[in-house]
């Protein structure tokens, strides 16, 4: 049996669907809004209002309705941007908190809409991975009194752990 199956995120905002696509979108390269269904005169939202959408980010496709006030995101649900150095890091970072976003820590953010966000660079992983131990311990010590992950601040903490060798 030959089955194609997709994963999708969906998410549920209150009325901001279409503000928060067109804010993720500016934000994401290779993004798009590929479509949306208004509501009708049957309702149950406003006439001419979004209803639902699908919008892709950097080649992840996402669904979202409108379904009003009754649910809201929390930081048991997030999205990981992995990024390639501290320009990505500082891009989404600052990007996804604009216009009233929240940071919390450890790379962890809220964007204005409630949406939780983990912004990591791709040497976070590899430094708390590290095979020296005192060096994944050091980075994770410094990990963890950061807001937005820097990398220079992590990799001076490992060599530090090491004796300056890096």
């Amino acid at each position: 049996m030959s089955v194609h199956t997709s994963l999708i995120p969906s998410l549920w905002f209150d009325d901001q669907l279409e503000e928060a696509a067109a804010f993720y979108c500016a934000l994401f390269p290779r993004s798009e809004v590929t479509w949306t269904a208004r509501y009708g005169e049957a309702g149950p939202g406003e006439a001419g209002t979004v209803m639902a959408g699908e919008f892709v980010l950097d080649g992840l496709r996402f669904r979202a309705i409108n379904g009003g006030p009754m649910f809201h995101f929390t930081e048991a649900v997030s999205f990981v941007v992995e990024c390639a150095d501290q320009a990505e890091v500082d891009h989404y970072w600052f990007g996804l908190l604009a216009d009233g976003g929240e940071e919390s820590q450890c790379g962890w953010l809220k964007d204005r809409f409630g949406l939780s966000w983990q912004v990591t660079p791709t040497r976070l992983g590899e430094l708390l991975g590290d095979p020296d131990p005192a060096r994944a311990q050091a980075a994770t010590r410094a990990m963890l009194g950061m807001r937005r992950i820097v990398v220079a601040d992590l990799e001076a903490a490992a060599d530090a752990a090491a004796g300056g060798v890096g």
